[in-house]
This record gives C-alpha cells, sequence and structure tokens, in this order.
C-alpha cells in the first residue's frame, strides 16, 4: 500500500516552506534576484518552460525534488508509460499518454497494444467534429 501523501516527511518539508512564504510578494523576489528567471525557467527546444513567476524559491525546488524522491516519482513514471495499473481508484492503467501519441509507437496495457482502438476513437471524433462545423450535422431542430 502506497504511504498517504500528506502524511510523508518531504510534503510536510513542502507545506512549512509555503508558511514561510506566506506574505510574500512575487515582485519582492523579483527584486532580490535579478537572475531569477534564468534560474527559474528552462528551455526544451521551443518550449520555454517559466516558473519564476510562482512562488518558488530554491529551498521551495529543493523540496518538491525531494518530495518527488521519496514517492519514487520515475519508478512511477516508467510504470505509466508501461502501462501498468496505476490508477489505484479504478484498477487501470491511465491512458492519457496513449491519447497524446501521434506517432507510430505502441501503447500496452495487459499486453495489448491499445493505439489502434485509440486511433479509431480519435478519427470518428474528428468526423464528427468535422461535421459540426461544417454544418453537415445540425440540431434536433435543423
Amino acid at each position: 500500500m502506497r504511504p498517504v501523501l500528506t502524511e510523508l516527511a518531504a510534503y510536510r518539508a513542502l507545506e512549512a516552506e509555503r508558511e514561510a512564504l506566506r506574505g510574500t510578494h512575487l515582485r519582492d523576489l523579483f527584486d532580490a534576484d535579478e537572475e531569477r528567471f534564468e534560474r527559474f525557467s528552462l528551455r526544451l527546444g521551443d518550449l520555454l518552460f517559466d516558473y519564476s513567476k510562482h512562488l518558488v524559491t530554491e529551498r521551495v525546488r529543493a523540496a518538491l525534488l525531494a518530495l518527488a524522491e521519496e514517492v519514487e516519482l520515475p519508478r512511477w513514471t516508467e510504470r505509466m508509460f508501461a502501462g501498468e495499473a496505476i490508477n489505484v481508484t479504478e484498477g487501470r492503467a491511465v491512458l492519457h499518454t496513449a491519447l497524446r501519441n501521434r506517432g507510430d509507437r505502441a501503447v500496452f496495457v495487459d499486453g495489448e497494444d491499445v493505439m489502434p482502438g485509440v486511433r479509431a476513437v480519435l478519427a470518428k471524433m474528428r468526423r464528427f467534429t468535422d461535421a459540426l462545423r461544417s454544418g453537415a450535422w445540425r440540431g434536433f431542430t435543423g
């Protein structure tokens, strides 16, 4: 059984950082650190992930990384991409990775590639939305 997130030491440390920042204004963090944007943003190709405009400090980042380590986030990520049933409330795999898979890569759940079914549903959704937009599909009153 997985531990309760809010009972983990790393989570409590993160909560303590939140409390320490209560009443802090973002403009004060920028005023105190002219390198804030560079330190709290990163680029992945053309994608910019800018978290400098959130109440994040070095201590908050360290607490978040400690929490990720304590909950074994890389292992859970691997399990998610492997199609394991990590959705404990529903007892099944999480399949949003399959919905975002635009390549030819297979996504397996219980040893079966679910991508043919996902592609079929996405194609059906495309036909429906195209029909709505073009006016070919109308409501009950026409």
